[in-house]
């Protein structure tokens, strides 16, 4: 058959042919190199081509486990076609009657395998990187994702390669949103794109569905909008994907006894070189036949003999498998699917039980040999309720727990969460290496488990996050159980390698007593309680309560670290800009760009938030946003030719912050000697290396720095020395009442002194009218900022003034 096979495919086929002579070579050739295809007979050596197909199936050879497959038979049967080629994972069995449609069925087998496997990909253009990572994660799990921040980037990438949908931002720098559009629909008309626009942009996406594009979609998005937008863009084209069935049977065997026989010989030697059990019933269930996969697995079976299949089950099982097989013999159902374990042999097996076709009476059945893919998921699914480093639960199953806990309390039963945290454990990570910190997250978890009952759960849900759910406890036995646990870490050092290690931990509490409707609440509880035992100085456990008025400002700060994120997607942060002037000539020099929220139709200044988000530690997204959008106002407005951006105190920790000024400037082509970072002296005094390290990199790009609110540190003036700021900004607590207090213009003039000595320019803040500015020129300070000059201002303002 092999030569007929080449016989009638096309002599110029694209399709490369690999041909040998047997099972073994095949395998050989199969684990060098994959291949799109194979064809193959059933006799082919030691190993049929029935249990080559497993092989491939089992994904141990090179190719892909998913490679289409196609049986040639010489003798055909559509009873064994339909159990077998099923149980064996075979796309198709080709009788050889049919090798005329072969040419054919490849065809479509490997357009169907390649549409399996390419994966649709998706080219989103948005400038803001909080955006474009929020439309990344939603779409990666069905797409490829590919980002472009600017229009000329999404024009290179939309001409390097074809894109399922165009995710486009109307506002992008270089090349707008309309123009962006009107080149990809000028290169091809037929491209899907969805426009994104921000609120109040309706008109433009109306706009730019004239030119072209499939739909639109208002920010801030949430995923499920997104993704249903998307899957009724990516429908304009829609193409079908359909499964041939067999279209031709074999011949009615020919009726005389002795070619039936011959058959039934044949078909015979086949089923006997099938691994899977085949046997028909009859309707009793008695075994009609049986091939000799079934009598090799009961072997040595004191039910070997046995006539009836439901013999071999257990009760249970019995019961429900001559349900099914009546109702399989009175027509009420086709087939039918179960997984059961045999009582003798002891093993699992998936069972398949179909109706005999043309009116003959009993059924089908086929059993195939599980027991080792009973074992993998077995062990799968401890691993996916269990921390494979320290074996305990993991976040997946303390998620269950806390639900059914939670559904389980009142008020007159109560549970408690503890949160632990270990305290500095980065430290450990960071100078001894992850092998160091795993070997200790092993040892914590053993001793924490030590300390707990039998009934008491202990999960670990994060890198050095553990949780304890423990049953039927006030708040007074949480609160000594987690005293317990903090001593437990605390008084035992952990030796590894000749090296000693000391290690706390701070524990939040939450007590469950069903009065939430949402059980993660408690967990939220108890990670506010956890911020509060860390700011209180770490070593200790602190229980959450709405009273506590500690827990109360944390839970404060959290709302407002939210509310950023969400200001971030809303597009909803501003700058206003106030002008710095120079004192002799009163024109501007630069302006200082201040951060407002937009919430609820009403301007939230940093007074009411900057602190909150500090104390979260979440201050360093602020910075990240507030640079990114100066820079980008700064290409758009020329009126702001300098401008000074504020830093927080924990700038000088944040390594992704000099990279993220590099790129805005090159992106916007801003230069750097246009932006002044301030800092102010509180923070630079902190950590005085770390920030002298940080004002490095800012003036080896060209930037400028300065220190802020000048004097409230005023416990020493050396560190002036140490940090190589172009200017300092005396604070406006000393100006605002300088020209009727002696003592504050002594100390203006004083700090006046010192900057002019070190060669540094100084800046007074706080110049509310005009007898403040007035006094400035004779004590030598160089620039001048407050009301009597300008209020901060809108960039429209702005504008207009200057």
């Amino acid at each position: 058959m092999n030569e007929a096979v080449h016989r009638v495919l096309p002599a110029n086929s694209q399709v490369q042919i690999i041909r040998v002579d047997n099972s073994l070579d095949a395998i050989a050739v199969l684990k060098q190199q994959a291949v799109h295809l194979i064809i193959s007979e059933i006799d082919i050596g030691s190993i049929d081509g029935w249990r080559l197909a497993r092989l491939v199936r089992a994904n141990v050879l090179k190719c892909d486990e998913h490679t289409p497959f196609i049986l040639l038979s010489s003798t055909y049967c559509e009873r064994i076609t339909e159990t077998t080629a099923r149980a064996y994972g075979i796309n198709l069995v080709v009788a050889k009657q049919q090798l005329a449609e072969l040419p054919r069925h490849i065809n479509h087998l490997l357009q169907k395998a390649a549409q399996t496997q390419n994966r649709q990909c998706v080219l989103v253009v948005e400038d803001e990187p909080d955006i474009a990572e929020l439309a990344r994660r939603i779409l990666q799990p069905n797409y490829d994702v590919v980002i472009a921040a600017t229009g000329p980037q999404a024009l290179a990438c939309f001409a390097e390669q074809e894109f399922t949908l165009v995710l486009l931002d109307v506002m992008l720098p270089g090349l707008n949103g309309q123009q962006v559009l009107a080149e990809m629909m000028r290169q091809r008309p037929q491209q899907s794109v969805v426009v994104m626009t921000a609120h109040g942009g309706i008109e433009i996406a109306e706009q730019m569905m004239l030119q072209g594009a499939a739909d639109f979609v208002s920010k801030p998005f949430r995923a499920e909008q997104l993704r249903r937008v998307i899957d009724v863009a990516t429908q304009r084209e829609d193409f079908l994907v359909s499964n041939e069935q067999f279209k031709q049977k074999v011949e009615q065997l020919a009726g005389s006894e002795e070619r039936y026989r011959a058959l039934s010989l044949v078909h015979q030697r086949v089923l006997d070189h099938v691994s899977t059990v085949l046997m028909e019933l009859d309707p009793s269930g008695n075994i009609r036949f049986a091939n000799k996969a079934w009598f090799d697995l009961v072997a040595g079976s004191s039910l070997q003999h046995a006539g009836k299949l439901c013999s071999f089950f257990h009760p249970a099982d019995r019961v429900l498998f001559e349900q099914q097989l009546l109702a399989l013999c009175q027509g009420k159902a086709q087939q039918w699917h179960i997984e059961l374990q045999l009582m003798m042999p002891q093993c699992w097996v998936a069972l398949n039980m179909a109706q005999l076709p043309d009116q003959m009476t009993g059924v089908t059945v086929t059993l195939e040999n599980i027991e080792e893919r009973k074992r993998a998921e077995q062990e799968l699914q401890h691993l996916a309720m269990h921390d494979p480093l320290t074996s305990l639960y993991n976040r997946h199953f303390f998620d269950r727990e806390l639900i059914r806990l939670a559904g389980l309390a009142s008020a007159e039963q109560t549970h408690a969460l503890l949160y632990i945290d270990l305290d500095h454990f980065k430290v450990i990570n960071d100078s001894h290496g992850h092998s160091h910190g795993d070997a200790i997250l092993r040892e914590v978890a053993l001793r924490l488990a030590k300390e707990l009952s039998a009934t008491d759960l202990l999960c670990r849900v994060g890198g050095d996050e553990f949780v304890v759910l423990t049953q039927d406890k006030s708040m007074q036995q949480a609160v000594e159980l987690a005293e317990q646990l903090c001593q437990q870490l605390q008084n035992r050092p952990y030796t590894l390698k000749d090296k000693v290690y000391s290690l706390s931990c701070s524990i939040g509490i939450s007590l469950i007593d069903g009065s939430m409707s949402d059980a993660q609440i408690y967990l939220q509880q108890s990670d506010i309680a956890l911020y509060v035992a860390k700011d209180k100085g770490r070593n200790r456990a602190h229980c959450y309560s709405v009273q506590d008025a500690a827990s109360h400002t944390l839970q404060n700060s959290l709302q407002w670290s939210q509310q950023l994120r969400e200001a971030i997607v809303r597009d909803q942060i501003v700058l206003h800009f106030q002008p710095v002037v120079c004192v002799k000539t009163k024109a501007v020099v630069y302006f200082e760009a201040l951060v407002r929220l937009s919430l609820a139709d009403r301007l939230v200044y940093p007074g009411d938030f900057i602190q909150a988000l500090e104390q979260v530690e979440d201050i360093n997204l602020l910075d990240h946003q507030v640079i990114a959008k100066t820079i980008a106002m700064m290409s758009r407005h020329p009126v702001l030719k300098k401008v000074a951006i504020n830093l927080s105190a924990q700038a000088f920790r944040d390594e992704r912050l000099v990279p993220l000024i590099e790129q805005k400037l090159q992106q916007y082509q801003v230069s750097p000697n246009r932006i002044v970072f301030e800092l102010t002296e509180t923070a630079s005094l902190n950590n005085i290396s770390g920030t002298y390290a940080m004002i490095e990199q800012l003036t080896s790009l060209g930037c400028e720095f300065s220190i802020d609110d000048f004097g409230t540190g005023f416990s020493t003036f050396s560190y002036l020395k140490q940090l190589p700021s172009g200017s300092i900004k005396i604070d406006g607590s000393f100006v605002k009442n300088m020209h009727r207090d002696k003592m504050d213009f002594t100390l203006v003039k004083s700090m006046a002194e010192i900057a002019t000595a070190l060669g540094r320019k100084t800046v007074a803040e706080f110049v509310e009218n005009a007898d403040i500015f007035a006094m400035l020129a004779p004590l030598g300070i160089d620039y001048a900022q407050g009301y009597h000059i300008s209020k901060p201002l809108p960039i429209e303002q702005i504008e207009k003034t200057f």
